[in-house]
């Protein structure tokens, strides 16, 4: 049920041809004897994030289908992604360099026009190949934390305005936007501290140096089983059937946050018709393989595919939902 609501009219709607898709689309040609040397999977952060998690599986799979290797290159440059997403933006468009991202990569262009910089790098310069996975963000506190609920945290939050930490993966990414979303929301003021992506963040709650993350559940899952992190609520529609007795921050009185942080892969725009086709039937041969599928969802990751169309006809809606959240934000140090 919790997956059938994330992708809820985008699974149905209709194929798109590239041809009505113009800021994702790109030459018809084909190239049949691709690939002839190794593929680079950009991964714009440091491993054990999100994106992370779920690049790996997914180059595996991809290696065994396309007979060639499918190298993860965790580009840890900070600024949220965005240079790891620029890179990716402007390689070749010869299907020898992918890209795994999260939906920061809607956002940052835009937090750059915020502040009056030229963008690293446009969404319409990469074509979408699949979307991967789609997790509600949960907020995650250290098992020596004061707080037992998420109303406990927002109170405190309200009592000692600007003196609670808490770690994202960098400014404007999806850590950061989803904890601002609830900052706004609750009347509170955080102090944010960034980090150079999800899995230092993440390192940084476990050792105590920051008290509380938003994060994906498929990174904290094996840690709350454990004992050392608890979940006080989650960014999500309706309660997560991995993490049943954590409710949402809807329920609690706040019903305009929501956060679905999905993992995506895409390709510079550009890419022939052929090795497009290629890429996404590999792709969707991977999520449908029973041993990628139990790779995320033992890692409490929701597999959400889309396949290019549909993926392409959810971000329209999505990234414009992001933007107008980053404008209602506005410029945050």
């Amino acid at each position: 049920m919790y997956r059938r609501h994330f992708i809820k009219g985008a699974i149905s709607l209709p194929l798109l041809s590239r041809e009505i898709l113009p800021a994702f689309s790109a030459p018809a040609f084909a190239q049949t004897d691709w690939p002839t040397r190794n593929i680079t999977m950009i991964v714009p952060f440091p491993a054990g994030g999100q994106a992370d998690i779920a690049a790996r599986p997914i180059a595996a799979a991809l290696e065994r289908t396309l007979q060639r290797a499918v190298v993860v290159d965790n580009r840890a440059g900070g600024a949220g992604g965005s240079v790891g997403n620029a890179a990716a933006a402007r390689s070749a468009p010869d299907g020898y360099t992918l890209l795994m991202t999260l939906a920061s990569l809607s956002v940052l262009p835009e937090a750059d026009r915020l502040f009056g910089r030229q963008p690293a790098y446009e969404v319409s310069q990469l074509e979408p190949v699949a979307r991967i996975i789609g997790d509600p963000f949960v907020l995650a506190v250290g098992s020596s934390a004061p707080w037992k609920s998420a109303q406990e945290f927002i109170a405190d939050a309200k009592k000692r305005p600007g003196m609670i930490p808490y770690g994202s993966s960098g400014p404007y990414g999806v850590v950061h936007v989803a904890m601002e979303m609830l900052s706004a929301a609750a009347g509170i003021k955080l102090l944010h501290v960034p980090f150079r992506g999800g899995g230092p963040a993440f390192a940084a709650l476990l050792s105590e140096t920051v008290p509380v993350l938003a994060l994906s559940p498929g990174i904290v899952k094996a840690h709350v089983d454990a004992g050392k992190v608890r979940i006080l609520a989650n960014w999500g529609a309706e309660r997560m059937p991995s993490f049943p007795g954590v409710p949402t921050l809807k329920e609690i009185g706040y019903p305009d946050v929501e956060f679905f942080g999905w993992a995506g892969l895409f390709a510079p725009r550009g890419v022939p018709i052929g090795i497009m086709t290629r890429l996404r039937d590999a792709t969707r041969q991977a999520m449908s393989n029973p041993e990628v599928l139990k790779v995320f969802e033992t890692g409490g990751s929701l597999p959400a595919y889309l396949d290019a169309p549909e993926f392409a006809r959810f971000l329209e809606t999505d990234n414009a939902r992001l933007v107008r959240v980053v404008q209602k934000i506005g410029k945050v140090e």
